[in-house]
């Protein structure tokens, strides 16, 4: 396993997250870990899809804090919007990526509209006690690749999980910053695939007015989102889902839950067309979401870092 160390600084192998990427091996058959000391690096960081099995560990949580400020509507270079797509702080086109310990933040503002904190493209990409930090639009998983998020905070206000990946969500923390209108995930799940987002024992905890926020609404005809023992607080309404006003996507998209607790939790409220899963279903959607034909599992891989 190579290391590569970023410092701030300049006590490391490079001062900048992006030098440390573009120094990793093409190709790559093994792991290569960069280790990001404490410290708020503000760059654009681009993993592109020839870097496969790199693992970006920080030394803390909060303590180490990848930031950018773009936004779908600013203005690029060319005179033009730069869109949506090219506003994230972050981007991971790779597969076998692996972060840990880390602060991925968009600072663009509430008011600036779509800004992109993290995009994640790759396949099996695995995510552990991280920080998602942003408003609009904060955590896009665009493609229909895997991935898994554990013990980690996300943050945002409208459509703030988003895109068309299969991501697994266990244990985190998923808050609603103050707004008046809001949306947890939009989903666009292609109509072929079995599974789109999967929360698990999550934390649903927000700042949002009481009864202001649903868990979801249909960005594409076939979303899929479930939620599965996980707790809500009242900012959750009590219908829980949204058609984004296209009465047609209540027969097409799949919005369930199970053993669903806390204030936000009025099952007997939701919207007539969202489904209750039955318990086995439930128990087993993890692993039925993330095994693929190669049988990933997640908890599989760990990377050694006690010596950094």
């Amino acid at each position: 396993m190579a290391t590569i160390v970023v410092d701030s600084r300049g006590e490391g192998d490079f001062r900048t997250v992006q030098e440390a990427v573009a120094a990793a091996p093409e190709h790559s058959g093994g792991r290569t870990v960069i280790y990001i000391r404490k410290g708020i690096y503000e760059e654009k960081v681009i993993v592109p899809a020839s870097k496969k099995g790199l693992s970006l560990i920080g030394e803390s949580r909060e303590g180490t804090v990848l930031v950018y400020s773009d936004y779908a509507n600013m203005i690029g270079q060319d005179g033009m919007k730069i869109g949506n797509d090219n506003s994230a702080s972050t981007y991971v086109y790779a597969d076998d990526f692996h972060a840990e310990r880390l602060t991925f933040s968009n600072q663009a503002g509430l008011y600036k509209g779509q800004a992109l904190a993290l995009a994640v493209a790759g396949d099996r990409a695995v995510f552990r006690d991280v920080c998602i930090r942003g408003n609009q639009d904060t955590l896009y998983t665009p493609g229909q690749g895997r991935q898994y998020y554990a013990d980690s905070y996300i943050e945002g206000t409208v459509d703030f999980i988003f895109g068309s990946a299969t991501a697994v969500f266990e244990r985190c923390e998923i808050h609603s910053i103050r707004r008046h209108s809001g949306y947890v995930t939009a989903a666009s799940t292609a109509e072929e695939q079995a599974y789109g987002y999967v929360f698990v024992n999550c934390k649903l905890t927000g700042t949002a007015p009481e009864h202001s926020v649903s868990l979801g609404r249909p960005w594409r005809p076939h979303a899929k989102v479930a939620f599965v023992r996980s707790w809500m607080d009242r900012h959750i309404r009590p219908a829980g889902w949204d058609n984004w006003r296209d009465p047609s996507r209540e027969k097409t998209a799949s919005f369930a839950e199970f053993g669903s607790t806390g204030p936000g939790a009025r099952t007997e409220s939701r919207a007539a067309w969202a489904k209750r899963l039955p318990g086995p279903e439930a128990d087993g959607l993890k692993s039925s979401a993330l095994g693929g034909s190669d049988g990933w599992d997640p908890d599989a891989m760990t990377v050694d870092y006690s010596g950094l």
